[in-house]
């Protein structure tokens, strides 16, 4: 990985309303956006920012069904940056 990709992946883990998100995607998998929307309740523009901050950093992954996105950790990428220890204690409660 060169300089930029560790910035944005740490960028996007330093917040704690991303790790949050990380947090619930990790252990609820497959998730809607409008979903996320209401558990966080974030407006979808604020929502919007921090899926892109995780994605742009590969942390997880979107799909698009319809006309709706869903979301998933990348556990790989997780563990690519993390040790398993601080995965369990960050995302795994």
């Amino acid at each position: 990985m060169v300089t930029n990709e560790y910035e944005s992946i740490f960028k996007a883990l330093a917040d704690e309303k991303r790790l949050k998100i990380l947090a619930y995607l990790n252990q609820n998998g497959h998730t809607c956006v409008c979903k996320l929307v209401e558990k966080f309740d974030l407006s979808q523009s604020k929502l919007s920012y921090h899926l892109k901050l995780l994605l742009n950093a590969n942390l997880i992954n979107k799909t698009s069904e319809g006309k709706w996105n869903f979301y998933d950790a990348d556990l790989n990428q997780l563990k690519n940056i993390l040790s398993e220890e601080t995965i369990n204690k960050l995302f795994i409660k």
